[in-house]
This record gives structure tokens, sequence and C-alpha cells, in this order.
């Protein structure tokens, strides 16, 4: 077994030899992602799943030999390629046991950024050890200060330049990175230099392919984990650099500090990602308010707003960017009615020389705040100075200098997925956006705006490569191409161009459940109707979700796979599923009548169900990958951290399913500014799903015309009919265990909230079992895919909207509200 595991990693790596010890967790995680591969990739080659390479990388579990040193033998060469962070003790004694070389494999500078496939690294050489390496004094540039942050050596597009490890000129470790061409370590990466060691010994005996002696680098030292760099000054809310998502598992070892890359960016914004500029409480001036709604240290002087554009890039705001291919977030100024006033632009109303009109959207281009912008060499995207603004001038040395501005008095923050509380002041308003920011992305317009901006954020399309001719761009793994392109004809809506002469029913129509039947006899008998919401589906569903890369391609009769995203045409009519439940095949729960399109998600649960599948037709993309995984990542972490800044921490409903049931119903007495961020973040994971098919705006638009939108490379049908899909699919095998479990069935069901007969008003009616234990089919809890109470409802008065032709799902809202689907 031992030599086909060998054999398997050579692909990424060199032979392995075994080796004892391990990094901490936080490292391996590092270091694979250093070297820019998959846990999928790793786990195929290490002949294992992806789940153990999870547990590996959060110090739940350890590797077990074989695998254990094949793993080592991984890490280790990745670490001589690309610099390990401190202590390093496990690298050498890779080293001193000859599992990877002494020397650094050092790529050339031809070779990309990310290979195909990864040459082995250099033979180990037999050789004395050689001599310490005292610590460079440092240089008077760095200011002697061993903790200070420093800029790193960039590409034009952002990337960090990664050269041979050499010592620092600060400590005298190995670092892989550069400052002004000089070897450095970033911020609190960088230690203080101890006394030189002796050489590790060699190995008595010979270790299994490996040779008799091995030199060991001078530096054995082992000293503590780094320190992460510093939080800038005035960042407690907002994220200067992004944090860990993960949550450390029971017996894990403590997180490292943040990746170089991360670091740099957080260097570059020491003000955090945005300000709120009022009135200066005196009257005199402005005064301006930074993420965590203290005070800025300097307000805009001359009251232009071409000045207080200035001020933002002086004050150093911004966002580091949440991928190392990615871009920095650009600064946001919220301007308050007052400051709109101080500043002399415009209240909102109908008249268009004097005030803003929203049905323009826009001052006009002759208004003279645009031209005095003009005037200071500042330039309007086409969308000009509206409520969400975009400031700029020309990249100078590929950089971007970009300011967005939010104007509330014209209806930025009134609409959008957007609720702030009435009444907040410019402290609370900044402190409100800011902790979006830090857990979401600083926003760039609407919820569902900035939900799409935060996928590209974590999926840039492109990375600068280093080429003998310089650098070039190219593609990151696991993106969508930076190119937009049309999806199939049965995908896109009927306003679309390639929609023309489409035949009746030759559409993928993928839409949530809107579906309630009969109720029965002993359902009639019940006291209430009870509603369980599921939290958050759609983002539950985008998880791990195998998403399309690429363009479509046309199939005759094609084998399905259920590996392979895309469209077919498929007669499902014939497949059993429970009569008293919605099927999950068509967004009304009918049974299918006949041929029609469906997405991969539903003709593999066809599948599933026992079905004979057999396509006419396929509209199939043959790259794919997990494209939204690190959104709902993101998105999921961001709603639990919010829940638990409202009192409901995600362990909750575990412990204690009455706890969480209280806690839930008090949700709404909670902060005030956390219930706007709450729903924010919602409308946020709703909103993104929505853009990958939005369709065209403006009473100026004839069917079609293309429009705008078809132009994003995210502007995609069949991810957002994936994502639907696997929420409807999943909601259906709940429904199906529930009805095993409990023997109850739902007969409404809207979207993600499915109604029961019950004989009590609580949640806990509904999913008590008979033996008094609660059901894991529908599992409560505050984690999305678990289930909330929704709310409940005297039988007679469900009955009567039954009667009227109402689903009950949309009314089964705790407070009478009204719900809407998805």
């Amino acid at each position: 077994m031992s030599d086909d595991l060998f054999a398997s990693i050579d692909a990424l790596l060199e032979r392995p030899r075994p080796v004892e010890d391990l990094p901490v967790p936080a490292e391996r995680e590092r270091l694979r992602k250093l070297g820019e591969y998959t846990q999928e990739e790793l786990a195929a080659a290490l002949k294992t799943r992806r789940e153990t390479i999870v547990r590996w990388e959060a110090g739940a579990t350890e590797p077990r030999p074989p695998k254990r040193e094949v793993y080592i033998r991984f890490l280790a060469t990745l670490a001589l390629r690309h610099g390990t962070v401190e202590p390093a003790e496990w690298l050498l004694r890779a080293q001193a046991t000859g599992l990877v070389p002494a020397a650094p494999a050092t790529p050339t500078a031809a070779e990309p950024a990310h290979p195909a496939a990864v040459a082995a690294a250099a033979p180990v050489q037999t050789a004395v050890s050689p001599a310490p390496v005292a610590a460079p004094a440092v240089p008077p540039a760095f200011g002697g200060q061993q903790d200070q942050a420093v800029e790193l050596d960039c590409t034009p597009a952002g990337d960090l330049v990664a050269e041979a490890p050499a010592p620092c000129v600060r400590c005298g470790r190995p670092t892989p990175y550069r400052s002004g061409g000089r070897p450095v370590h970033m911020g609190g990466w960088c230690t203080t230099a101890s006394a030189p060691p002796a050489a590790a010994p060699a190995a008595s005996q010979p270790a299994p392919h490996s040779p008799a002696t091995v030199p060991a680098p001078a530096d054995t030292a082992r000293h503590d984990a780094p320190v992460a760099a510093p939080r800038p000054t005035g960042t407690s809310r907002q994220p200067a650099a992004p944090r860990a998502r993960k949550t450390p598992s029971k017996g894990s070892a403590p997180a490292a500090g943040p990746a170089d890359w991360e670091a740099a960016a957080a260097a570059r914004f020491p003000s955090g990602p945005l300000a709120v500029v009022d009135t200066a409480p005196d009257g005199r001036g402005l005064a301006a308010y930074l993420a965590d709604g203290r005070p800025a240290p300097t307000a805009p002087g001359e009251r232009t707003l071409a000045n207080v554009v200035e001020w933002a890039l002086e004050t150093k705001l911004g966002q580091g960017r949440l991928h190392r291919h990615g871009k920095d977030g650009d600064a946001l100024v919220v301007l308050t009615d007052a400051a709109l006033a101080e500043l002399g632009l415009p209240p909102m109303g109908r008249d268009e020389k004097t005030e803003f009109v929203p049905r323009l959207g826009r001052l006009p281009d002759a208004h003279k705040q645009v031209k005095a912008l003009a005037k200071a060499g500042w330039l309007l995207t086409q969308r000009g100075l509206g409520p969400w603004a975009r400031v700029y001038r020309a990249p100078e040395d590929g950089r971007r200098v970009c300011v967005q501005l939010c104007i509330p008095a014209w209806g930025a923050l009134a609409s959008g997925g957007w609720q702030i509380p009435d009444g907040l002041d410019a402290p609370g308003l900044a402190r409100l956006l800011g902790t979006y920011a830090a857990r979401v992305l600083t926003p760039r317009g609407s919820t569902a705006v900035s939900g799409l901006e935060l996928v590209t954020a974590l999926r840039p399309p492109t990375k600068a490569v280093r080429t003998e001719a310089g650098w070039s761009s190219g593609v990151v793994e696991g993106s969508r191409p930076r190119e937009a392109f049309d999806p199939a004809p049965p995908e896109v809506p009927d306003v679309h161009p390639l929609a023309e002469g489409r035949e009746a029913g030759g559409e993928l129509v993928t839409e949530a459940w809107d579906w309630h039947r009969p109720v029965s006899d002993t359902e009639r008998a019940a006291p209430y109707a009870v509603g369980l919401d599921v939290n958050m589906a759609f983002l539950a569903a985008a998880g791990r979700l195998t998403l399309p890369l690429s363009k479509p391609v046309h199939e005759l009769s094609p084998v399905f796979d259920k590996k392979i995203p895309g469209s077919w045409l498929v007669d499902l009519s014939h497949v059993e599923t429970d009569p008293l439940l919605p099927s999950p095949f068509t967004p009304d729960g009918s049974r299918p009548t006949g041929p029609a399109w469906y997405s991969t998600v539903k003709v593999a649960y066809a599948l599933e169900l026992g079905a004979d599948v057999r396509p006419a037709e396929g509209w199939l993309r043959h790259e794919s990958g997990p494209y939204l995984d690190p959104w709902h990542k993101h998105l999921r972490q961001a709603y639990l951290d919010t829940m638990a800044a409202l009192g409901v921490p995600l362990d909750l409903a575990g412990h204690n399913p009455f706890a969480f049931l209280d806690a839930m119903a008090r949700l709404k007495q909670g902060d005030a500014a956390e219930l706007a961020v709450l729903t924010a973040i919602k409308q946020t994971a709703k909103g993104t799903i929505g853009k990958f098919r939005e369709r065209p705006r403006g009473h100026g638009y004839r069917p079609g015309q293309r429009w705008a939108a078809l132009e994003r490379p995210t502007w995609d049908p069949l991810m957002r009919a994936l994502v639907i899909d696997t929420a409807t699919v999943n909601f259906h095998r709940k429904l199906r265990r529930m009805a095993d479990d409990t023997g109850l069935r739902a007969f409404a069901v809207l979207s993600d909230c499915a109604v029961f007969a019950a004989s009590g008003p609580d949640a806990l009616d509904v999913l008590t079992k008979s033996d008094g234990t609660l059901t894991t089919a529908l599992r409560l809890g505050v984690s999305p895919g678990h289930v909330k109470f929704e709310g409940s409802r005297p039988m007679p008065e469900v009955l009567e909207l039954i009667a009227d032709g109402a689903n009950p799902g949309r009314h089964m809202k705790a407070g009478g509200q009204v719900s809407h689907d998805e």
C-alpha cells in the first residue's frame, strides 16, 4: 500500500520518506494554499477523502502511517519552496531524516505561479553543515523595530513578489518576501534572532529511501509561534485583514497568524474600510467617524466633495483583499444629510436644477458639483454621481485610485436589502456598516451587489503569472473565466436573445416551492398548524455544490453523470413520490406530465429515488467545481457571528432546545444595529443568487435586446438553478425523513417554510417523536440548513386561508406578518 501511495503523491511532490512530526494545523493549511493546491487534489493523491484533509488541517485528527509520512513530505517540500512560519522544528526533522532536501527547491523565474504538474525537488546531497548565519543589523530604513509593519514588494496586479528564501534583514531567519528588494518578514512574523544553536545530529541509521547522512540547517532553535501583525489603530470592528473563518476543533493547536499577503494588505489600510462624514459637533466644518464609531484623527478640511475624496485616500481607508490573487477593496465614504448640505450637494426632490431626482438616478453632468470633481481631476463611472457613486482617477503604476460614496439622503440605504434603524447617529451608522464590512465586505451598493462582489473577491478570475517575458495574466483555479459567455438556450429567461423561437415548454423552470394540498380529516382535527422555516436555505445549498466553470456543450442522448453540471431534457413523469408531499421536480409541487428540462441536481435525485433516467438532450459543462464554497463559508460565519451577538449561539439548540426557542422569540428585542446587520446578511445571500439570473431593468428595454448584466462573468442562470434545486431536493429529503420519524407530513410549503398539523402551538409539538426525543430529520438550530419556529395559527383560521386559495405558509410568520417567498 505504501508504494501505491508514494507513486500517487509523486504527481505533486517527490518520493516520500518517514518522519516523526507535523507542523501545527494552521500551518498545514497555510502551506497547502501557498502551493495553490486544493484539498481535493491532495485527497486524490493520498487516496483519501477531502473530509479527511479538512480534519487534518483543523487538528481534529492526525494522519497515520503510511499516509502520515507522505503528508509530511508534501508539507515540508512546500515549506522549502515558499518559506515556513517559525517554529520550524518539524521541517528540520524532515530534513534530518532525509524526507526532503536540506537546500530549498527554488522555482525558476520562468516557472508559472501555479504549474499543472510540480517538478521534483532537487536530490539530497551529503554536505558539511553550514556555519550559522548571524542576523544582520536592522537597517535604518526599517526604524529598528522588530514588529514594525512594512510594505512588501508587489507586482502591478498587487501580488506579493516571492523569491528564494533568504535571511531577513531584521531577524536573520529565512523569508521568501522582499521590501525594497531586501529580504524581510512582515510585522509580527519577524522575531528577534537568537544565538546560533548546534546543528541537528544526523540519523545514526539510514532511514528507508534516504541517504546515510543529511546536513541540517544551522538554525534549529524552536520558539513560539509568531504573533499576528498588530491591529491597526481604530479597527476594533472593521477588518484591516481578513480574519480566520474556521472555528478551531476541540484539541486543535492555536491558529497561526495571517499569511504575509494578508498582513501586507492590513498595513495598507490602517484606518479601516470606511468612514461616515458628518458636520462637526460645534457646527464648524466636518467630522468623520471610522468603522468602530470613534472619531477619525483628522477630518476633511476644505468643504468640497473633491477634498473629501482626497482625505479618504490620505487617511488610508480601504479593505484588504480576501484572496491572495484578489484586489483590495476601495474606501467607502458615507455622507450624512448634514454633511451633504455642508458640501453643497442638493437634497432629494423633483426639481432637476436644484435637487437630486430619483427617477434620473444621478446628478446631471452639468451640475456644478460634478464639474467641480472633474476640474479637480476626478472621474465618475457611467452611473454618474448618484446614491452609490465611484470617484476615481486613471490608475497610477497599476494601482487603483478609487473612492466610493454612499449618500443615504438620496436613497442609498433606503432599500436594496438595507434596513437602517431610524434616528441612528453618525457614529452608530459607522459601527453598523463597519460591522457588515468586518463580517461580509465593505458595502458596494445594495446587499445583492455586495454579495456578488464578495463572490469575485473570494474567487478572483485571474492572477499575475511570471514568465520569461515578464508578468502576464493567468487563470485562478476554481474560478470562472474573466470573459462572460452565454448559457444554454433552455436556461435563459424569455427576454434573452437566445430564447427567440424557443418552443413552449423548452425552458428550464426553476423556482422555490409554492404548494399546498387539501387537508386530511386527521389534520383537520388538529387544533393548530405550525410552520417551520429552514435557516438560510439557499446559502446552505451552495456549500460544496458543483457549479459550471465553462461554456455549455450541446449533446444528444447523453449518458447522465451527476458530476457534470448542466441542463438535461428528460421525462420524469414516471418517478413515484409521496403524493402527500410536493413533487421535487416542479415549482408548484405537481407531478411532471412529460419531458422537460431539469438541472443535474434534480435528475440525480430522480436517480436516487429509483427512476430510470434517459436524457434525450443535454447542455453540459465539462469544467466545474465548488465555485461558491468560499462565499458560502464566509457568509455562513458572518450569519453565525451575528446570531451569537444577538444571544443565539451555534450550540444553544443542541444543549437546550427550550432556551433556543426562547432566544429566537426574543430576537427582535435585540440590538437594533445588529438586527439590521442580520437582515443585510440574509439579503446578501438571497440577492447574490438572484443576481446570477438578473433580468433587464429600466423602461426603455425591448425584449430580444442584450442588457448590461449579461456581460458579467457571473451571469449564469444555471448557477441559480443548481442552488435553488439543491435547496428543494434537500428539503424534500428532510420532509420524507420527517414523515418516517414522526408520521407527520407537511400540507403546505412556501420556499423554505413547511406547515404541519400539530397538537400544540410550538415547534416541539411537531419535532418530538413518539418516544419523546427530537427528530433529526428537521434539526432545530441556528445553523444554515437547520430549522426554526416560523409561527403557528389555529387550524380553523388556516382552513379559511386554504378555502380562499391562499398558501398557509405565507401567513405563518409570528406577529401576523406576511412571509414572502425567496
